[in-house]
């Protein structure tokens, strides 16, 4: 019951991102509003453990989040022929741009967290 409340609460906050987004008429993607709006709700133990207890579920199953890519890219090996090298060319280069800017992040938040003055 606790794994539906969690899908309950992370289809909600989807909902509440679209709804927010099309009123307002922001730039940004539904899906994103709503995830702002879930970490933030994180905070709060209601909210916490049946999402935790989704994530968990849904990450048990993960891998067959991958399925329909196989097929997709099996279907369209002629773009992969043509495009290929390109593609693994911005692969690498947004993989490497997000562990970077993931990292400096993280360096920023750490040091914040000690007391340290985070604009430094």
């Amino acid at each position: 019951m606790i794994t539906l409340t969690g899908l309950a609460w992370l289809l909600i906050f989807q909902s509440l991102g679209e709804v927010l987004t099309r009123l307002l008429h922001l730039r940004l993607p539904g899906p994103v509003i709503g995830l702002l709006l879930l970490v933030a709700a994180l905070r709060l133990e209601r909210v916490r453990a049946p999402v935790g207890a989704a994530a968990e579920v849904l990450l048990s199953h993960f891998s067959l989040l991958f399925v329909p890519v196989g097929v997709g890219v099996i279907t369209h090996l002629d773009l992969l022929a043509q495009y290929g090298l390109r593609l693994l060319v911005v692969l690498l280069l947004s993989t490497w741009l997000g562990l970077i800017v993931t990292a400096l992040v993280l360096r920023r938040l750490l040091r914040g967290g000690q007391g340290e003055d985070p604009a430094a």
